[in-house]
């Protein structure tokens, strides 16, 4: 009997710890960047296909909105994620709940090989706000706080708008 309740509890946080990794999404879709269209919109291939995405959690300046002026910051914003995501550049995906937006852009976020998370980074460096639309809030409260810092620090769009 004494053997066995540490062997359980063994066994328990083992499992506890593996099903926390699945669950968390981590990013295992690989794809290459194509085209950057605008600060958070993307064109990426997928093993041959080709689809535009949307990242999911934040929202940049409008720069090639049809009905919309070119916005403050927005081509700031844009030539950011353009250093950040030059053509041919690997990286990895991760989706949430809700997979298409009204436009049919596949929503997601997206992280460089080294782990750099995009979505966050943009919010960090003062070139998006946080755009939080149910149910694909995984990151919310962390996107959140990163906009925190940004606005805190005026940092980019938080200081020039």
């Amino acid at each position: 009997m004494k053997h066995r309740v540490p062997a359980l509890a063994f066994v328990f946080f083992t499992v506890l710890i593996n099903s926390c990794g699945q669950s968390s999404g981590l990013p295992n879709d690989l794809a290459t960047v194509l085209q950057v269209v605008d600060g958070d919109t993307v064109v990426l291939d997928f093993h041959g296909s080709s689809e535009t995405v949307r990242l999911i959690g934040i929202d940049t300046p409008e720069t090639v909105h049809p009905s919309k002026p070119v916005e403050c910051f927005g081509p700031e914003a844009s030539a950011y994620l353009h250093s950040l995501l030059k053509p041919d550049t690997q990286v990895r995906v991760q989706r949430d709940i809700e997979a298409r937006d009204r436009y049919s852009r596949l929503l997601v976020y997206i992280y460089l090989l080294d782990g750099t998370f995009v979505n966050d980074e943009l919010l960090r460096q003062g070139f998006a706000k946080t755009l939080r639309i149910e149910p694909n809030t995984t990151f919310a409260t962390q996107f959140a706080s990163t906009q925190t810092g940004a606005r805190d620090n005026r940092v980019g769009l938080w200081q020039a708008c």
